[in-house]
């Protein structure tokens, strides 16, 4: 298969009510599957408090390093809602009302109750284009290669989905599993780091659950070369199948 650049990305959840746990984060992992099936490997996840700068810090960092980076939270109406501020000073531009977001909040909200704390929602940093909202219409927004979502899950998943056609892709991410059952781990290890040496371009890992009052294991292998992926799997339900067998004679 052709070498084929990949495509990389960070997300940044943004909120003290996670770093509190009194809100349990639900976004991570769906954008972490999201991005896999379209092609953008997730490197990396920070999450910081609703502070200026770490807001500032953390988002200048990461857009360096990485392709895109996909925060969430942070963009409703009250006071503590920082997030399109703290990008406006990450990128050095000013930020102000948009008439095009404020003409999206008219579509839901009557112009008698559009007060101040909801045209907050409007505040888009200059250069800012809207990410769609079809949940609730205020609108995201995509700056250079960041895209600012919401927290709440149903409207960050929306404004996904309107931001994807934007987005650069790569190679998906193909995954393959390959039951252990009940051998344990350490029987397996050293055959299993064998066959990831063997196979360069497929990741390899091993993750025990607590099913049924017993322990039972899973091996995924990950990889975008569909026939190096498909020979590591070969290889490695031979090698569970054999140590099987030799457990069970033993």
């Amino acid at each position: 298969m052709a070498e084929e650049a990949a495509v990389t990305a960070a997300v940044l959840v943004i909120g003290d009510e996670i770093l509190s746990g009194r809100t349990k984060d639900k976004n991570i992992g769906y954008i972490a599957d999201y991005l896999g099936q379209i092609g953008i490997d997730l490197r990396e996840v920070r999450i910081v408090p609703d502070v200026d700068d770490d807001i500032v810090a953390a988002l200048n960092a990461l857009r360096h390093r990485y392709g895109y980076v996909f925060t969430t939270g942070g963009i409703g109406p009250t006071h503590d809602d920082i997030t399109a501020d703290a990008v406006a000073k990450a990128f050095g531009v000013p930020i102000s009302e948009d008439p095009r977001a404020l003409a999206l909040l008219l579509e839901r909200i009557k112009p008698e109750d559009l007060n101040a704390a909801r045209r907050r929602m409007a505040r888009i940093p200059q250069g800012g284009e809207l990410v769609e909202n079809k949940i609730s219409k205020a609108p995201g927004f995509m700056i250079g290669n960041v895209i600012v979502m919401a927290g709440v899950p149903s409207i960050m998943q929306a404004m996904l989905d309107g931001v994807t056609p934007r987005l650069k892709t790569g190679a998906k991410m193909l995954v393959e599993t390959v039951e252990a059952g009940n051998l344990p781990e350490g029987l397996y290890a050293a055959d299993l780091a064998d066959i990831a040496e063997r196979h360069n371009g497929v990741s390899i890992g091993s993750y025990p659950a607590f099913v049924d009052g017993r322990f039972r294991n899973s091996i995924v292998l990950r990889s975008k070369d569909e026939a190096v992926l498909a020979r590591a799997v070969a290889e490695t339900r031979a090698m569970i199948e054999r140590l099987s067998r030799e457990r069970k004679s033993a």
